[in-house]
């Protein structure tokens, strides 16, 4: 009889290593190495099975295939992540913070894919029956055809689909809850989420269904488990945005059968999640003209473009260690800004507290948005407004010089069509759009000449208020 092995395997990054430490020497993690027993397979086995393998068959790059079919889910912008809709024998995964509304999504998109005829069937392993009829009921697809069970045995779920017609959409809510047996670790722990995301996938190629796996997320926003459990899968999504806003952003971080980094947009209603056909209108809803420490930035997430409100506000010199808060940026690229504007335009910057918010929820990571940011702090600093009906792009260098960005006449059509009269940006970008002003800047230093003193209103309110 083989004799079992034991080791220990870390729940964050997946090394494993013979004895326990207190800290795992791959990740750095505290306290995530958990002991787990395998049973190893005899060496005369293993060498019996080498040289077993098939003769597979090698061709060539050229030759004719066809795009994988799609099933449009029934919600324009969960299709527009995925790339165009649900593919067959294909297994996404999505994860957000607790209560971003996953499960809600997940259950809408089943129920329109059972009333357009498609069989749909949503095990949830968090829930029971009862709580999921209740979330139905106030989302309103209670007359849905869809297919529910509460059960975290994978064995037992994929033996009760391998009777009668394959499901098209399999959902599981979530993956951490599911277990497969023989496996003594717990349903969470690196190998039953290995076992169990791998019985799922091979029923998806076998059965020709498509797999949607909910997954938990750590503290840090990474999906629960290590990187491996994302590698499995064709398609990841990561649902962002506060819980105190009403916008929720899905974007796809990976995804086989389409462009990674695209983004669908919506608005958490009591009726549930709903699609925003145009977010930049939605975005600039309650942005009100006029104000100092706010800039409009075009900004292009995956395929479509945005215009987003970023508010700055330069405090007063404090002693002490100045405060840096930053919500939707990234802070370091926030100081490296604040250097340049410093250094290469004489802004006195470095003893002042520093707040930047970009408005909505959603999270800017493109570089284009130097100019924007920069706008903004610029108008804070010297209280005055950005030049009225205007938008801002562009990559700003630490010579303080303004880069070019791609995809400029996107962002310029963009602005055109939600009434915007003026496009900045850097020199080689600027594309022509019906209605709109280029104003091409070549150092971002040029910026300051173009903020006019505050209006008479707001400066108004300003002295009523006892600022002045």
């Amino acid at each position: 009889m083989a004799r079992i092995e034991r080791r220990f395997v870390c729940q964050s990054c997946g090394a494993v290593t013979a004895r326990w430490h207190g800290r795992c020497d791959d990740c750095g993690a505290w306290d995530s190495l958990v002991e787990e027993t395998v049973q190893p397979k005899g060496t005369g086995s293993a060498a019996a099975t080498r040289g077993r393998g098939r003769q597979v068959a090698l061709v060539g790059l050229d030759g004719e295939t066809a795009p994988p079919p799609r099933i449009l889910s029934g919600i324009d912008e969960l299709d527009r992540a995925l790339g165009g809709g649900l593919v067959p024998a294909s297994a996404l995964l999505i994860g957000g913070d607790p209560g971003i509304g996953k499960s809600t999504l997940v259950l809408q998109a089943g129920a329109r894919l059972a009333q357009a005829g498609k069989r749909v069937v949503y095990v949830t392993g968090e829930e029971s029956v009862d709580q999921v009829r209740l979330r139905a009921a106030r989302l309103g697809v209670t007359q849905s055809s869809l297919e529910l069970a509460a059960e975290n045995a994978v064995a037992d779920i994929l033996t009760t689909l391998s009777v009668g017609r394959a499901p098209d959409l399999l959902i599981v809510d979530s993956i951490q809850t599911m277990f497969t047996a023989g496996f003594d670790q717990a349903p969470g722990t690196v190998t039953q989420l290995r076992a169990s995301t791998d019985a799922l996938i091979r029923f998806a190629k076998a059965r020709h269904t498509a797999v949607l796996l909910v997954g938990h997320v750590t503290k840090d926003g990474q999906i629960a488990g290590p990187r491996v459990l994302e590698h499995m899968v064709d398609t990841v999504l990561y649902f962002e945005g506060e819980r105190g806003h009403q916008f929720r952003i899905l974007r796809a971080v990976k995804n086989r059968f389409g462009p990674a980094n695209e983004i669908g947009v919506f608005e958490m209603q009591e009726s549930g999640l709903v699609p925003v056909a145009n977010p930049s209108a939605l975005f600039l809803a309650e942005r009100e003209e006029g104000l100092a420490g706010s800039a409009v930035y075009a900004g292009i997430e995956g395929s479509r473009p945005v215009l987003l409100e970023v508010q700055a506000l330069v405090g007063n010199v404090a002693p002490g260690s100045p405060r840096r808060a930053v919500v939707g940026w990234d802070g370091n690229r926030l100081a490296m800004l604040l250097a340049v504007l410093e250094a290469r335009c004489g802004l006195e910057l470095s003893g002042r507290d520093v707040y930047l918010n970009v408005a909505g929820g959603l999270r800017v990571v493109e570089p284009a948005a130097d100019m924007a940011v920069a706008a903004a702090l610029i108008g804070s600093l010297l209280d005055r407004p950005a030049p009225e009906k205007a938008v801002f792009f562009g990559e700003v260098g630490l010579g303080g010089e303004v880069r070019n960005v791609t995809q400029s006449e996107l962002r310029v059509r963009e602005a055109a069509k939600l009434g915007f009269t003026q496009v900045i940006g850097p020199v080689p970008a600027m594309a022509k759009g019906a209605g709109v002003r280029t104003v091409p800047v070549r150092h971002v230093g040029d910026l300051m000449a173009m903020f006019s003193p505050m209006p008479v209103r707001a400066r108004t309110a300003r002295v009523r208020s006892g600022v002045e």
